[in-house]
This record gives C-alpha cells, structure tokens and sequence, in this order.
C-alpha cells in the first residue's frame, strides 16, 4: 500500500459521509445508491415477467405447447387403412408420424429398427407392394391401401424364409441390430434381380449399413439364398 495513503478509522464515517454513501460503495463496489440499485432490480424483473405478454404471447410454455382438442388429444388425425403382414389395419394418426413410428408405436412391430433416422442406415427397411423403402423417411398417411411387409411377416408360421435361413446359415449378423433391415433388402434385391454376382449384391445391398463389418457374410447368406426365395407375404 502507498505511504502516502492515510487509512480511514470507521468511527470518522458518520462525519465523513452522514448520507451513508460508503456504505453503498463497499457493498455495491461503485458510487450506487440502493435507491438506484433496487429500481434497475425491478424493471429487469418486470421485463422478464412482462416481455412474452407484450410479444402477444401469455408464457413461453403456451406458445410452444401445438394446439390439442379437448381430451388432450391432437386437434387434426388423418385416418389411414394398409395392410401389414397379410393383416388389415385402420390407424388415426397425426399426419407428421413417419410408417416406421407407426409399425413401431401404435402396431408393437418392433422389428423395425430406428437406427440413423436419416435413411441414411437401413436399419427401418420394409417392403411396401414388394418396394424396399425406407420407412423412417415416409409418412404412414402416404400408404393409403398399400400392402407392407415387415421382418416379422417373412416366415411363413415356424418356417423361416429362405434369406432369414441363410443369414443364420452363414453369421450375416453380429450384435443383429441391423438384420431386419438387412434381409427385408435382401429379399428385395432377390426378387429385383440384382444378386447375378457378389459385386452386384455389394452394390444394391449398399444402403444397408452394418456396423458390426458383417458385410461377406451377408453377400454369403443372400448367393445362398439366391432361386430359393419365394418372395415377401403379397409380393
């Protein structure tokens, strides 16, 4: 500290400064009157409490809740009717729910894999009217009267289709997350006629990703299944 600082005695304050003005000083850490410290508290807080109503909006929370009719339940459905695995169904939906949350969420088809949820995998494959797509990129209000086939209608009661057959036959899985999507692509790429080589199978299996590098055992499965496969239920 500078010699040339004299040190204050507290008990020279009240002559010093009578309003109490250090005091401010040593609590606020400038020359601020709590007067002046307490209004600017104030309308800070009014600005929160009032800025979403002079924006038009109650709360924030309103304003991101989507508009539902009374009982809770979404204020606009869209009825769709397919068919899956041979079986009619008829679902109210809302029009943004994708035909992979439908299987998978109002069907209890879970053998449907969301995995990217970008197309980008092929882990939700189905086949629609014998078409592989993949299904978390469609809407389900855009099968209206489709006929859509899921790993779990391939086998015909105990009896496995001939690719499932061959994919235990030859290890075309691992940790088989990917499988369903794999061989419902598979029986596809059968029935297309792409499966006359192994580069050709390579090729138009290509959209389905399998992490786990199971790759030549899954060309293996599909050339041993090839003119054995009697094609998805409705194909």
């Amino acid at each position: 500290m500078d010699d040339d600082f004299d040190a204050l005695d507290p008990t020279d304050f009240p002559d010093i400064d009578p309003t109490g003005g250090i005091d401010d000083l040593l609590i606020f850490g400038g020359l601020e009157t709590r007067r002046r410290f307490l209004k600017k508290m104030a309308g800070t807080s009014a600005a929160i409490t009032l800025g979403p109503a002079l924006m038009g909006i109650g709360t924030a929370a309103p304003a991101e809740t989507p508009a539902t009719a009374a009982g809770g339940t979404p204020a606009e459905t869209a009825s769709v009717q397919f068919k899956i695995n041979g079986k009619a169904h008829a679902l109210e939906l809302d029009p943004r729910v994708t035909l992979l949350d439908a299987l998978r969420e109002r069907l209890n088809l879970t053998g449907s894999k969301k995995g990217c949820d970008h197309g980008q995998c092929g882990a939700c494959t189905v086949l629609v009217n014998g078409r592989r797509i993949n299904s978390c990129l469609s809407l389900a209000v855009t099968h209206e009267g489709d006929e859509i086939t899921t790993i779990e209608g391939l086998a015909e009661g105990d009896e496995l289709h001939p690719v499932q057959a061959a994919f235990l036959e030859h290890d075309g899985f691992q940790c088989g997350y990917c499988t369903p999507g794999q061989i419902c692509s598979a029986v596809a790429c059968l029935n297309e006629g792409h499966a006359r080589t192994d580069d050709e199978i390579r090729e138009w299996m290509s959209g389905n990703l399998c992490r786990c590098g199971a790759y030549p055992n899954i060309v293996a499965a599909i050339r041993e299944a090839k003119g054995k496969s009697g094609g998805p239920k409705g194909a």
